[in-house]
C-alpha cells in the first residue's frame, strides 16, 4: 500500500504539473508560430502587391517610351540623308575653294 501511495503521490505532485506545464508550453509555442506565419503571410502579400504595382508602372513607362523598329529606321534614314547632304556641301565647298 505504501508503494502505491508513493506512485500516486509522484503522479499527483510531480508528473501532472510537469505535463500541464509542457502542454501549456506547446500551446503557447504553437500560437506564437501561427502568429509568426500569419505576419509573414501578410508581409509577403504586401510585398507581392508592391512588386506587381512596380511592374505595372514599369510596363506603362516602357510602353510610353518604346520606339518601334519602323520609327527607328525612319529616323536613321533621315539622319543618313542629312549627313549625305552635308557631305556633298562640304565637297562642293572644298572643290570651289581649291579652284580659287
Amino acid at each position: 500500500m505504501h508503494e502505491t501511495l508513493d506512485v500516486v503521490w509522484w503522479i499527483t505532485a510531480v508528473e501532472l504539473p510537469v505535463m500541464g506545464g509542457l502542454f501549456w508550453l506547446i500551446v503557447r509555442l504553437r500560437k506564437e508560430a501561427q502568429d509568426a506565419v500569419e505576419a509573414l503571410r501578410l508581409r509577403a502579400e504586401t510585398t507581392g502587391a508592391q512588386v506587381r504595382e512596380s511592374l505595372a508602372a514599369y510596363k506603362l513607362e516602357v510602353a510610353k517610351t518604346y520606339v518601334s523598329v519602323s520609327t527607328l529606321k525612319d529616323v536613321e534614314k533621315r539622319l543618313t540623308d542629312h549627313l549625305l547632304r552635308i557631305e556633298h556641301k562640304l565637297e562642293r565647298v572644298c572643290a570651289d575653294g581649291g579652284a580659287r
